[in-house]
């Protein structure tokens, strides 16, 4: 009686112990305190080796103390998680392989009435299908038993009182990111983890496979709802079960966590023992053939060191005269730019323009962050003097401007090295439903910053510079969304080495002034003309020139804005992404002065430094009525009698002006 007593005593401790909170991780089974029985063994490197090379064998291995698995007040099973890693090694054949193993629940530890081969040591002929087996299994089977209805050699199940399965699937798991099925082979000798989870609230169980290392697929491998209070006692013992036949194999466990109504923690993955090698080790050949091969391997890699280094010196050949020597400074190495921008990589292109195509690149060395633009420069003629002006445009600084910072020539390229502006280019945030959308600030601001920049080129520097090409697209966003203008005198070096009795128009068609499509000569007053159609650009949000819906007819901006201001809403030609959130006076400005900068009439248009003045207010602006406005961009100037006549008739309706459609023509084919 005192004995029975003190074994109460002791199990009633155990359970207090092993509250309804209980859990532990094994992270590798070194010094583990579990109760093994049957060939179940510790290996020296922590490992447990639930079976060995021996047939007709079985292996248990189970948390020592009872665990309590059911709610004293109401019967109902807790709910509980568990995570473990395993591996199965063939010991004869790689396709074949012995019974397989589980995770087993059980009223006892042991289960010393199982037998081994195909019943997995959980069961015998007599006791498999009793209920008053009180067991739960997941097996992890390599064999197919036709007595227990298997599906295939290689196959999880859910058993509850059985070997044949309540739920069965073949092993493999579903891949998170396309949600496609991918098998695993359970006999492949490589890691794979198991997660077994139980919701005591919603009656179900859910089993999941991965591969080692490859984290938790959102969709297990199997779902079975099923009420467990029946199956478990209110005292139960965890743990693996595992059996061999007449083929051979190994069954391994090499981490394991357990948590009562909780989440099982994770396992440190990185901390878990490594399995033996499958196979013996492979003979080294070293004295056989390893001397003749390496001393090949050798007399290859010198050769190839040769011509590596003849067609590294080719790779990166320049073309460097003593007259670019006083330019140090301002010349890049080209293997420095061919580095930065990761070989001219497809994923470093930020875009292809008229002058070419653009790389963003980090130097190897200053690690500052540039924009590399390569152009194409056959021609000879006129290179010192080409290579003179690029420099001399490096020296130009402003702070809404794109700083030159140099250039490098190799063959027939020339590339020229900028300053990286984060934010990209303005056009991206005015068309095409932009995922972001400038308020009326922040392109005020823009505004005001082109206008500044390109004040600087026209007057502010020692020399005029002409930039030609006025456009959103040429308008780049720093970090904190200031305006940069860039591209700035590329146009007219690209002209070097052209013939001079050649008329070359350079520029984007709806941004090109009338006198320039007739002569080809940029003057200030066409980038002025060019500033104009970008300032509605930016607060209409819209291009310059668009196709009519559902015609073969085009709307010019110029026009469009101007049909609104013939009709007194000229403020209904706002950008509707600006919403009521703008400056009525400042919006009703930036637009007259739109028109204003793109009047036909180069005399008409304001000088950069008069836009200015109007865009600080320091002088009002004046009346569009008292400037002759009636001749504009749609190509319409003040020589052509028939179209003014025209335009004093009637004011253009809002889809574009009397004429667009041909103008658009003469526009499209450069011509006026």
């Amino acid at each position: 009686m005192l004995f029975k007593f003190a074994i109460l005593v002791s199990l009633s401790t155990s359970l207090a112990a092993g509250d309804e909170t209980l859990g532990f991780v094994y992270n590798g089974f070194q010094s583990a305190n579990l109760s093994l029985d049957g060939v179940a063994e510790f290996t020296s490197n922590g490992l447990l080796r639930l079976t060995n090379n021996t047939g007709m064998q079985k292996g248990h291995a189970f948390y020592p103390n009872p665990i309590s698995f059911k709610n004293s007040s109401n019967g109902s099973a807790f709910s509980y998680s568990t995570t473990f890693v395993f591996a199965i090694h063939p010991s004869q054949h790689l396709s074949i392989s012995g019974h397989g193993m589980a995770f087993v629940i059980a009223p006892t530890r042991g289960l010393p009435d199982a037998r081994g081969s195909q019943y997995l040591g959980l069961f015998n002929e007599q006791n498999r299908g009793n209920d008053s087996n009180h067991v739960f299994a997941v097996e992890l089977d390599t064999t197919v038993t036709t007595e227990f209805s298997d599906i295939n050699d290689n196959h999880v199940g859910i058993d509850i009182n059985d070997l044949k399965s309540n739920r069965s699937a073949p092993a493999g798991y579903h891949e998170n990111r396309t949600g496609e099925f991918k098998n695993l082979t359970l006999i492949s000798g490589k890691r794979m983890q198991v997660w077994v989870e139980y919701n005591g609230d919603y009656n179900q169980i859910n089993v999941t496979l991965a591969p080692f290392n490859s984290g938790k697929p959102s969709t297990p491998l199997l779902s079975l709802p099923y009420d467990l209070s029946p199956v478990f006692n209110k005292a139960m013992y965890v743990g693996f079960s595992s059996s061999t036949g007449t083929v051979l194999s190994s069954h391994y466990v090499l981490g394991w966590s357990f948590k009562m109504n909780g989440q099982a923690e994770e396992l440190a993955l990185s901390q878990l023992p490594k399995l033996p090698r499958i196979g013996p080790k492979p003979k080294s050949k070293l004295l056989t053939i390893g001397f003749p091969v390496i001393f090949v391997i050798l007399t290859l890699a010198a050769v190839s060191g040769v011509v590596y280094v003849i067609r590294r010196k080719r790779k990166f050949a320049e073309v460097l005269e003593d007259w670019e020597l006083e330019y140090g400074p301002q010349r890049f190495k080209y293997k420095d730019l061919y580095i930065a921008t990761k070989g001219f990589g497809e994923k470093e292109l930020l875009g292809t323009g008229g002058f070419g195509r653009v790389y963003r690149g980090v130097l190897p060395k200053s690690k500052l962050e540039i924009a590399v633009k390569k152009i194409s420069h056959e021609s000879r003629q006129g290179m010192r003097e080409f290579i003179a002006e690029i420099v001399s445009i490096g020296h130009l600084r402003h702070r809404n401007l794109v700083q030159l910072l140099g250039y490098c020539r190799r063959k027939g390229e020339l590339l020229l090295v900028y300053d990286y502006m984060c934010n990209g280019s303005l056009d991206k945030y005015l068309y095409d439903q932009p995922k972001i959308t400038l308020d009326w600030r922040q392109r005020f601001q823009v505004i005001k910053g082109v206008a500044l920049g390109l004040f600087y080129l026209h007057e502010g520097w020692e020399k005029v510079v002409i930039h030609r090409d006025v456009k959103a697209s040429n308008v780049l966003l720093d970090a904190e969304l200031n305006a940069r203008l860039g591209d700035f005198g590329l146009a007219r070096l690209y002209d070097h080495g052209t013939d001079p009795q050649t008329t070359h128009v350079v520029g984007t068609i709806g941004y090109l002034a009338p006198e320039h499509t007739r002569t080809g000569k940029a003057t200030r007053s066409t980038d002025v003309f060019s500033f104009g159609t970008f300032l509605l650009e930016v607060v209409c949000g819209r291009r310059p020139i668009e196709p009519r819906p559902q015609s073969e007819d085009v709307v010019i901006l110029v026009d469009w804005v101007f049909s609104y201001w013939c009709r007194g809403e000229i403020l209904e030609a706002r950008d509707p992404n600006l919403g009521t959130d703008f400056v009525t006076e400042d919006l009703e400005l930036v637009l007259k002065l739109g028109l204003m900068c793109s009047h036909a009439e180069p005399t008409t248009r304001p000088s950069m430094r008069q836009v200015i003045q109007y865009l600080e207010k320091d002088v009002p602006l004046p009346e569009l009525s008292s400037l002759g406005i009636s001749a504009y961009a749609s190509g319409l100037t003040f020589s052509d009698s028939k179209g003014l006549d025209d335009f004093h008739l009637q004011c253009p309706s809002a889809v574009g002006l009397t004429g667009s459609s041909s103008v658009a023509e003469s526009l499209l084919s450069g011509r006026r």
